[in-house]
């Protein structure tokens, strides 16, 4: 399945809402196989998903929280975390900011 990528999410069908109003159930059977974008005066304005993609999001949406409600074991946690030694690195080993505009330390 291709996919293509519109403000970073996989879409894979895009259609005028006037045209899935003329045909809900070929727009209902693709949305069942993967998102469809459904665009209103070619601007998009809503996603059909299936109910599995739903329920994916829903998920993960609802495990997302505040780190206001992390507990101090929690941070005290990522306080004593380590970096692993393949992932590690050294500032130095980065070039220098004239370089490369933009990014700053």
């Amino acid at each position: 399945m291709s996919w293509r990528f519109v403000r970073e999410v996989p879409v894979g069908k895009s259609v005028a809402a006037s045209d899935v109003q003329k045909d809900f159930g070929l727009w209902h059977d693709q949305a069942l196989k993967e998102p469809v974008q459904i665009t209103q005066s070619g601007r998009e304005t809503i996603y059909l998903v299936s109910a599995e993609t739903f329920h994916q999001l829903w998920a993960s949406y609802r495990r997302a929280g505040s780190t206001l409600e992390l507990s101090e074991a929690d941070l005290a946690m990522m306080d004593n975390a380590e970096v692993p030694s393949e992932h590690d690195y050294d500032y130095e080993d980065d070039p220098s900011p004239e370089t490369n505009p933009g990014i700053q330390r």
